[in-house]
């Protein structure tokens, strides 16, 4: 068993390498206004209800997309594949609706949806919560649906995907 000791200059790179451990998946969010698509990787997704069916996401302050969700009140969850490693680098840059450029969408529930990820949920903001410097958006599931395909997922910076365990013996 191999364990990883990092020594940190600070409570906050303490923190970062702590949180680098944790396996997250890999969604893009994507969001329309004026006809124009908008995405940007977050790892930091998750389900929140079941009744109702919510999820919440936590964006950046500062992201481009968050205006975009602000002004419509929707976006998209497209949960990746893991031969979508390449997507997730394109979103993860700036570049707002130019994240696009060569890359394949088609609308869904009027929000840009990615061939072949694994999962794409269609969302409603119901509530933005303050947290740090990141904004907690709480949403109402409109639509959902998935594949079965593997997905991607993050863990220790590296993109990876799950693996089924054998039987215990």
């Amino acid at each position: 068993m191999t364990t990883h000791t990092q020594v940190a200059d600070s409570p906050q790179e303490a923190f970062r390498e702590a949180m680098a451990a944790v396996c997250a998946p890999v969604t893009v969010i994507t969001a329309r206004r004026n006809g124009l698509p908008y995405g940007t990787t977050v790892s930091a997704f998750a389900s929140l209800s079941l009744a109702p069916p919510m999820v919440v996401v936590a964006l950046d302050r500062g992201s481009q997309l968050l205006q975009v969700i602000h002004e419509t009140g929707e976006f998209g969850v497209n949960v990746l594949g893991r031969e979508q490693a390449g997507l997730a680098a394109n979103f993860a840059r700036k570049g707002g609706s130019g994240k696009f450029a060569g890359v394949a969408w088609r609308p869904d529930s009027g929000l840009p949806r990615l061939p072949d990820a694994g999962a794409f949920v269609s969302c409603r903001v119901a509530q933005v919560i303050e947290g740090g410097d990141h904004l907690l958006v709480l949403a109402d599931v409109v639509a959902a649906d998935s594949t079965d395909r593997a997905p991607l997922t993050y863990h220790r910076r590296t993109f990876g995907t799950h693996t089924v365990l054998g039987e215990a013996s």
